[in-house]
């Protein structure tokens, strides 16, 4: 995979990671899901978004030699989160498309 490619999977598992995190409290559930009585299975959001988190550290260590893959991911975290707050300010269901039903608390 070349670098380019590398980055962009770094950006996808970025951005994933922190909706979901973002996913895992209560109220910015209600915001993305307000017609639901469910509430989210934070634990397994969680941990999704830790692995993610995870992986995007990997796939920019895989793009970039150690020093500058850490910086890229630093400012790419800060991205990512900036990016979800928005989502969730102005277009809360936008965030829909990443939560499978799976995220979703048995009743």
């Amino acid at each position: 995979m070349t670098e380019t490619m590398w980055l962009i999977a770094a950006v996808v598992a970025a951005v994933l990671s922190m909706g979901w995190l973002a996913l895992a409290y209560e109220t910015h559930w209600q915001q993305v899901f307000p017609e639901s009585r469910t509430l989210p299975e934070t634990g397994r959001l969680k941990l999704t978004g830790w692995v993610f988190l995870s992986l995007s550290a990997v796939f920019c260590l895989k793009a970039d030699h150690p020093s500058m893959a850490v910086l890229v991911w630093v400012m790419l975290l800060a991205v990512a989160a900036f990016s979800v707050a928005m989502m969730l300010s102005h277009r809360p269901a936008a965030l829909k498309i990443i939560c499978p039903p799976l995220f979703v608390a048995k009743a």
